[in-house]
């Protein structure tokens, strides 16, 4: 097992993220059944190590999100997991949010600390953990062992929840025509969905598929 560096030992600061309130309700739909369902249950009792893979806009960081909610767990976030307080740590489920930024000796230290007995982490990122770059023999085999559940890119029943989320952020409540046209016309994304709603409202006209289609029409730029 590869030593702790003097500074990791050294630092004492919890560099706990602040984890903002689930106010959207998660939906599942078949795009995303598999983890949610996996993730509802998990640790149960045995703790260790799951990864959650996903493209952007997902909902992986969500999920990732609830779940650390509702056991408790100190999130961590990419590179900024190695300025964590190794007593923070022990015994305590952890998220490790763009866990593949994570440099090698940090993601073997918190692996075997997930796998000591009491602790249990999950690792949320773009690409499973298999594919990720690590120097060490030793990490590359512990991440080719990790289980690992993937979510597929938003259906439609997901992004047009996220699309009645943005709108609703906004005090507005679109018309289920509005919401229908711009599911078939829009990247399956949670970033693309956030634009659009962005761009028309910023416009301060009644929304309506003929709104709707005049700003797809015009945000190709946002798209392409």
């Amino acid at each position: 097992m590869p030593a702790r560096s003097a500074t990791v030992r050294q630092l004492r600061l919890p560099l706990q993220r602040d984890l903002p309130p689930a106010e959207d309700a998660f939906v599942v739909s078949g795009c995303n059944r598999e983890a949610h369902d996996l993730i509802a249950r998990w640790p149960n009792g045995v703790g260790g190590i799951l990864a959650l893979s996903g493209p952007e806009g997902s909902g992986k960081s969500h999920l990732a999100r609830l779940w650390a909610e509702r056991v408790g767990a100190l999130p961590l976030h990419g590179v900024e997991a190695a300025l964590a307080d190794p007593l923070e740590l022990e015994g305590r489920p952890v998220l490790l949010d763009r866990a593949q930024d994570a440099d090698d000796e940090t993601l073997f230290h918190l692996m075997n600390l997930a796998l000591s007995g009491g602790g249990a982490m999950l690792m949320a990122s773009r690409a499973p953990p298999i594919r990720w770059k690590a120097e060490l023999p030793d990490l590359r085999s512990r991440l080719a062992a990790v289980l690992t559940v993937a979510l597929e890119e938003p259906d439609e029943a997901v992004l047009a929840a996220m699309l009645r989320a943005r709108f609703g952020e906004r005090g507005l409540k679109a018309p289920d025509e509005v919401i229908d046209y711009l599911v078939l016309r829009i990247p399956r994304s949670a970033s693309a969905a956030a634009a659009v709603v962005d761009r028309m409202d910023a416009l301060h006209r009644p929304l309506s598929r003929l709104l709707a289609r005049q700003v797809v029409e015009e945000s190709r730029d946002l798209f392409d």
